[in-house]
């Protein structure tokens, strides 16, 4: 089992991985810029080849995650600065010897066509990636469900992927309270949820997974995470060690994007997981 969570940049991408050894972690994720803003970033290239060393010597995994604002359907005036943006979270994430940059799935941008969307993402994942010959990969989000957002099913996710002219270049991210405030999965049916992602090939181009509890009930499309053990998560236990344990998700870190300020810290969940279901 490879435990992580998301650590800030504050002190560098050194630090950050530095923080995630601290918190007890074999994983972690960060943003590689300013999380509100889609601007270039001129990144200190020598402290992310000391992230990368560090990782290394460590056996350490990281994945990398665009900032909030980042988009697949922008809107016309953002569409190139969207590209240079991605394009700029690869180039940071490489440097680091991340798996991937996350990127969650676009939403509708038409009432009268609903391909618009998957053609407009389409557009942008070919703008990034034909300029794109690094290791990183595109790590493509599930979504909740929220505000007409797409990509909560595995059908959509494998067929943009099916569809890009750059396959090999995009993997996936699972977010277990966006699957499950979507309704993908509603806890209870985990069994049926693996075989459908099997039987498509997502499991096997499955990369990073989130491991977030959720406050809202299966199918409700809202997204606010819970911490994994906390009384107000409401998919129990033993239903995401479940879906977790099983073996088409061996050697995939696991990570929390849980809160940390309701009194329990991602040092002390990262503990509870490896007490309750094993390092």
């Amino acid at each position: 089992m490879i435990y992580g969570s998301h650590v800030s940049i504050r002190n560098g991408y050194l630090g950050a991985a530095k923080q995630a050894v601290a918190n007890g972690a074999s994983a972690f994720q960060y943003f590689p810029k300013n999380p509100r803003s889609l601007s270039i970033k001129d990144f200190d290239h020598e402290d992310a080849k000391n992230c990368n060393e560090f990782c290394q010597n460590h056996q350490l995994q990281s994945i990398a995650h665009t900032p909030y604002s980042t988009s697949l359907t922008p809107s016309e005036d953002k569409q190139d600065l969207t590209i240079a943006s991605l394009l700029n979270d690869l180039q940071i994430a490489n440097a680091c010897g991340s798996i991937g940059v996350v990127v969650h799935y676009g939403s509708q941008i038409s009432l009268t066509d609903p391909l618009a969307s998957y053609h407009l993402m389409l557009a942008m994942l070919n703008g990034v990636l034909s300029q794109w010959d690094g290791n990183c990969l595109i790590l493509l989000e599930n979504n909740a469900g929220t505000k007409g957002a797409l990509g909560t099913t595995f059908e959509e996710l494998v067929q943009i992927r099916n569809l890009c002219e750059y396959p090999d270049k995009i993997g996936f991210c699972l977010d277990t309270c966006h699957a499950f405030a979507s309704g993908l999965w509603t806890g209870k049916n985990s069994g049926e949820l693996l075989e459908k992602g099997e039987s498509l090939g997502y499991f096997a181009e499955l990369k990073a997974i989130h491991l977030n509890n959720s406050k809202y009930p299966t199918g409700s499309k809202k997204d606010r995470h819970a911490n994994i053990f906390h009384t107000n998560g409401l998919i129990q236990a033993h239903q995401i060690k479940e879906l977790i344990t099983s073996p088409v998700f061996k050697g995939i870190p696991l990570v929390l994007e849980t809160p940390d300020d309701e009194g329990l810290s991602h040092r002390e969940e990262i503990e509870m997981l490896k007490q309750k279901w094993g390092e």
